[in-house]
């Protein structure tokens, strides 16, 4: 029996972060999971299904944060979802917008963990880059994300909470009248005036597949047709390597899939990217391979950094060429100008260099474009991403990849 007055708290999903005032966040559950929170909650099942998909399309298709204004629903049960239940977004500790008009900004998630993502406007589509966990796992030695420590996954919430801000800023959720949702009819009666949003990268912070459980349960939701809706070839998945969960990867979210290679040559790649000492060159390929749904209209992309005098010969590029004829991968490489940080030991091949390296892979029919550094100015680029900027020595680079290595196994 409820006491008048008190509001007994919502058991939460373990994957939702807990908030200080009680409430639960909706954002990134699906909308089975809604209708399950909402029966927890005390509400009728066939009314907690109803009020399910009703909180779906407004949260996910409308983007509405205040449930007084989800018109469709009655006043009484707008306040009890009021003390129940948030429509929460990410805190923004600061925002930044490039020269070149890339923007960054970093979050703040309700335990007081900072993270950050990037949109990238291009003539013809808008890129956001999402983060998967505060820190890393890994210790690429060119990456200024690698220089941070695990501090936990990032949940589902936090990883779709970060596309709605996206979206909020761009000012791109629909516009007009909404009927009762009670006809499959009325929730697309309306549509959207464009999107500057078209494509999600999950190249932030963190190995996406080592959080595999929340970045899948996460792209569901911004892949769901009645919400966010995007398609899932709008969307790519960046690994260094994770050989184990390439194909379950592939069965389970089937979206694009891109590799942090940088390497072709074991002695290279274990001192850039630390994590081939467990997965080598040769099985990671073998898992591009057989990943489901690789096809020419669907090419793998391979990312490569490029390292003065590290792996940007031509006898680099020419071994790139082959491994990927080797196993006959529908490939294609993006070469990536090295971007520097306080504290980084490489330098940026010089651009001949880069040009002449690209000439060698294009004239082997595959193609291999230059990728134009952007947010330079606001270390929003390629590698260096960071939510404290505090420089590193090599000695302490040095002890945090043997920790990390050690903790891999």
């Amino acid at each position: 029996m409820q006491i008048p007055g008190h509001i007994d708290p919502v058991p939460l999903p373990a994957k939702v972060t807990p908030r200080e005032d009680g409430r639960a966040d909706l954002i990134g559950l699906s909308q089975p999971e809604i209708q399950d929170l909402l029966g927890e909650a005390g509400q009728d099942p066939r009314q907690a299904k109803l009020r399910s998909k009703q909180l779906f399309h407004w949260i996910y298709h409308r983007g509405i944060v205040d449930f007084h204004q989800m018109t469709d629903l009655g006043k009484a049960l707008r306040q009890w979802m009021d003390e129940r239940f948030v429509v929460g977004r990410p805190e923004i500790v600061e925002a930044h917008v490039s020269s070149d008009g890339t923007r960054k900004w970093l979050l703040r998630s309700a335990d007081g963990q900072d993270y950050e993502m990037v949109f990238i406007p291009d003539a013809d589509r808008g890129t956001l880059c999402i983060s998967s966990q505060v820190g890393c796992t890994l210790n690429c030695r060119f990456c200024h994300t690698g220089t941070m420590r695990l501090v936990r996954n990032l949940t589902p919430g936090e990883i779709v909470g970060q596309v709605m801000l996206a979206r909020d800023a761009l000012g791109e959720w629909p516009k007009g009248a909404m009927d009762a949702l009670d006809d499959e009819e009325s929730a697309t009666a309306y549509e959207s005036d464009g999107r500057l949003l078209t494509n999600i990268v999950l190249m932030g912070m963190g190995e996406p597949l080592y959080n595999f459980d929340n970045v899948r349960d996460a792209m569901k939701v911004v892949m769901d047709g009645a919400g966010l809706a995007l398609s899932r070839r709008r969307i790519t998945l960046s690994t260094s390597g994770v050989v184990p969960m390439i194909a379950r990867a592939g069965e389970e979210i089937n979206v694009n899939l891109a590799i942090s290679l940088h390497a072709v040559n074991k002695e290279t790649r274990d001192e850039i990217v630390p994590l081939n000492r467990k997965y080598s060159i040769e099985e990671l390929l073998q898992a591009c391979a057989d990943y489901p749904g690789a096809s020419n209209a669907r090419r793998i992309t391979f990312e490569y950094v490029m390292l003065k005098d590290k792996n940007d010969s031509d006898e680099d590029a020419r071994e790139l060429v082959n491994l990927l004829r080797q196993y006959d991968l529908p490939a294609k490489v993006n070469l990536i100008p090295f971007n520097p940080w306080p504290g980084s030991e490489y330098e940026c091949s010089e651009p001949e260099r880069i040009k002449a390296f690209s000439k060698i892979i294009f004239d082997a029919g595959i193609s291999a474009p230059i990728r134009t550094p952007r947010g330079r100015d606001i270390m929003a680029a390629c590698g260096q991403l960071k939510s404290a900027s505090e420089k590193k020595s090599r000695a302490e680079l040095d002890r945090l990849a043997e920790e990390k290595q050690a903790a891999l196994g």
